[in-house]
């Protein structure tokens, strides 16, 4: 038997520290826990608990590829035409070594799951696929790994890609992607979030679409929330649908995007912003008053909507920053969402930790308390209201009831 105690314990928001046991990857006691039990003992010190950082939204296959070649023109077009240019020249050891390294550092920053959408199409093949297959295996008792099938180059545009999606279902990949989007007709892009959700209904899996990911709703390519929540309901796969970006629901009037926001909520759909990318690729073609595009997170809050954040790209073309923290994409969707004060704050890091463990079906035994699994965050801070402005460093990240990283550094301040 394994045992784990973190003595001293502030567990979230507690008002006074406590002990935690973890027997067996799995805490049993949130409270007292005698001197005398057996087992390794971490003295916390009054620093806080949370459960492990959740990263919805990431491409290992595709990360640190800025480096390689950068986007020409800074637009969404401009990135997947330059990473459909690299993907020609990707092996499995380039892409396993890249996703390893991202995987590592979100290990370090606190992140116990992780859901990537790895490209799947005619010229990446199932390499992506593959490769976090074996990366799911080998590193499953340090993180939890969701791998997503994503056709980014569209289904209808790039024939084949229909086929390739079933094999990789048949590989192993947890979660159907989508990216209606990028169809060359509004009647092709309805076909492709029909066969995505047809897809995730016979195979009893959950949905992840790209979508409506544009400055404003002008090309109706970009506005399918509202088709997207009634084929959603349609198929019976309410809480299972989950859309990342969704930029173009701040460019709408606020009486559509009141409609597509209850339409969302009442198809349970998700809505993942991921704020260093719509930042970077927004407003491209603005010449005065550039539009930043955030999904308008405090009025999808209001509607009811599930709604939580992610890094989304690490140094590609698509986003030429990041380091896989999910604490610095909550502070950056703080700081563009307009949310402030303890309990907007509070709220962003519910989106990080629990929100984003619904948002991927992971939250029936999440948490710090007895019974959850044991995938945990010990942050350097006695301060809960402070964690998403402070993003202070994880002093110890537990997956599975043990020690998985661990970050110590001092800093001193020399008076003369």
């Amino acid at each position: 038997m394994h045992r784990l105690i973190l003595r001293r314990a502030r567990v979230e928001h507690a008002a006074a520290p406590c002990d935690v046991l973890i027997t067996d990857g799995v805490v049993r006691t949130v409270g007292t826990v005698p001197d005398a039990e057996p087992g390794r003992s971490i003295d916390c010190a009054g620093r806080i608990v949370l459960p492990g950082f959740v990263e919805p939204h990431l491409h290992l296959d595709k990360a640190l590829l800025d480096g390689v070649r950068p986007n020409p023109d800074g637009t969404l077009a401009g990135a997947i035409a330059v990473t459909g240019e690299l993907k020609r020249a990707f092996t499995h050891a380039d892409v396993r070594d890249r996703s390893r390294t991202v995987l590592e550092t979100a290990i370090r920053n606190g992140t116990t799951l992780i859901r990537a959408h790895p490209d799947v199409d005619p010229v990446a093949g199932l390499l992506g696929v593959e490769v976090l297959l074996e990366l799911r295996e080998e590193y499953r008792q340090l993180v939890d790994l969701q791998i997503v099938a994503f056709p980014q180059e569209g289904v209808f545009r790039s024939p084949g890609t229909e086929k390739l999606l079933t094999a990789a279902l048949a590989a192993g990949a947890d979660v159907v992607g989508g990216c209606p989007y990028n169809e060359d007709s509004l009647a092709d892009s309805h076909r492709h979030v029909e066969l995505v959700l047809d897809l995730a209904a016979a195979h009893g899996l959950p949905a992840d679409l790209h979508a409506d990911f544009a400055d404003d709703a002008s090309d109706p390519r970009y506005a399918l929330a509202e088709f997207i929540a009634e084929q959603t309901v349609r198929r019976g796969l309410s809480g299972r649908v989950t859309l990342g970006h969704a930029t173009s629901l701040a460019g709408r009037p606020p009486a559509d995007r009141a409609r597509a926001l209850t339409a969302l909520a009442e198809a349970g759909v998700a809505v993942v912003p991921l704020p260093a990318t719509d930042l970077h690729l927004g407003g491209r073609h603005d010449t005065t008053a550039t539009r930043r595009g955030i999904a308008p997170v405090r009025e999808l809050w209001d509607a009811g909507v599930l709604v939580s954040c992610s890094s989304n790209n690490i140094r590609n073309a698509f986003t030429p920053y990041g380091s896989a923290d999910a604490l610095d994409t909550a502070l950056l969707l703080a700081q563009t969402g307009h949310l402030s004060g303890p309990a907007d704050l509070s709220r962003v890091l519910r989106m990080i930790t629990y929100d984003a463990a619904r948002v991927t079906g992971a939250d029936g035994d999440y948490g710090v308390r007895p019974g959850a699994r044991a995938d945990l965050v010990v942050l350097d801070s006695t301060t809960y209201d402070d964690i998403v402005l402070d993003r202070p460093d994880r002093a110890y990240v537990i997956k599975a009831g043990r020690v998985v990283a661990r970050t110590t550094r001092t800093t001193e301040l020399l008076h003369p």
